[in-house]
């Protein structure tokens, strides 16, 4: 798969469509694809907890597999993107529990 740049700015952005937690934009004809991430929320300016900010980051990435890999057309918000989403960050989530174990 082509490489993916990431980019974690500061407060997220809103409008009438609420906050943007993340953001993924396909090369189209420019490589690399990009994944833009908030750091902070829009009402308080909170730090975003981190299993919320990791969530963020596996589905943006989801959308790179989904355009890369699978060489789809379009990449939708659907039941089994949302399983795919969880399964991979649960497994994150017990990488980082296990490694806080004494």
């Amino acid at each position: 798969m082509p490489p993916v740049r990431v980019h974690v700015l500061a407060q997220r952005p809103s409008g009438d469509y609420g906050e943007l937690h993340g953001l993924y934009e396909p090369r189209e004809g420019r490589p690399p694809a990009r994944i833009t991430v908030w750091m902070r929320t829009v009402q308080r300016r909170q730090v975003v907890a981190f299993r919320s900010f990791l969530r963020t980051l596996v589905h943006e990435f989801l959308h790179h597999l989904d355009y890369e890999r699978y060489k789809l057309a379009e990449t939708f918000h659907t039941e089994g993107f949302y399983k795919r989403e969880s399964s991979l960050a649960n497994a994150l989530f017990a990488q980082v529990d296990a490694a806080k174990q004494p």
